[in-house]
């Protein structure tokens, strides 16, 4: 099946109470994991790619041309939409350019004016393309040089004049952090997360930094209107580790271990787990 663009999948989810996840890919074995396991699970799916994760994949025009060849040739049948993660402005007109289905368009570190201003031109263009198209309000958290923020809350007025521009999906900062939460995190403020809801209607809401969320934090998200959430680090660990362990138990000096493929592989199956464990708890499963 050809890739979608996201918006039709998410406004079901929107409608069922459930979120399709967003899985960033990083190579080839990422890839080919999640969307094996869209398929077998019959679930939609989103593929994000950061901007340094396009560039180390040697730009998004070879991201583009590997996600829609290998999607064919595994036969993938459910909807599958290419997304770019935090784009730039620049990010966002190179994916288009690429044949990407999606855009994620990021301007929260501008004055709100100037992230209205360059969210509205976005909107004209990905629609006028049939791609759909997120955006954000209030910047997610993380650590940088060491510091760790704990990510700022959107304010729902301002989430509302985004969300009338037309956009498909909302990200809105609630607390959220990118990468591994801290010992002294404060969780979601669910209590931003209503009042953007009950401003933003039927938009269907992101939640960014899904790793290390608690399950019952992301159930009662997807209540308060989360439609997507985004998995990266989490598949990034568990892989780490899976590939860890087949080297320290010194399976790639046996035979032809050291082959890629075959110590690639479980790495590549533990994403295919993970992934497996959060589309059941995003509730996506069987709604392809």
């Amino acid at each position: 099946m050809a890739l979608v663009n996201a918006a039709e999948m998410l406004k079901k989810a929107k409608a069922g109470h459930y979120a399709v996840g967003q899985f960033n890919i990083n190579n080839l074995e990422w890839t080919k994991a999640i969307l094996l396991t869209a398929q077998e699970l019959n679930s939609p799916v989103i593929l994000g790619v950061s901007e340094g994760a396009g560039k180390y994949m040697t730009g998004f025009k070879t991201v583009a041309a590997m996600v829609k060849a290998m999607d064919e040739s595994l036969g993938i049948t459910v909807p599958v939409a290419l997304h770019l993660d935090h784009g730039t402005y620049e990010g966002c007109y190179k994916c288009i350019q690429a044949g990407f289905t999606s855009i994620m368009f990021d301007g929260s570190h501008y004055p709100f004016e100037e992230n209205l201003a360059k969210s509205s031109e976005l909107v004209s263009v990905a629609h006028n393309l049939g791609l759909s198209i997120e955006c954000e309000v209030g910047s997610i958290g993380g650590e940088e040089d060491g510091v760790v923020g704990m990510g700022e809350c959107a304010d729902p007025d301002e989430c509302k004049t985004i969300a009338d521009l037309g956009v498909d999906m909302l990200a809105a900062g609630i607390g959220n952090i990118h990468g591994k939460y801290p010992a002294n995190w404060k969780g979601l403020s669910f209590e931003t997360l209503d009042a953007i809801q009950a401003k933003t209607g039927e938009m269907p809401l992101v939640l960014h930094g899904g790793t290390g969320i608690p399950a019952d934090m992301i159930k009662k998200a997807i209540s308060l209107g989360v439609s997507k959430i985004n998995v990266n680090t989490e598949c990034q660990l568990s892989f780490q580790e899976a590939t860890r362990k087949y080297i320290e138990a010194g399976k790639d000096l046996e035979g032809k271990g050291f082959d890629p493929r075959k110590l690639l592989n479980p790495g590549f199956e533990a994403i295919k787990a993970t992934v497996k464990e959060k589309m059941e708890l995003f509730g996506s499963v069987g709604k392809a």
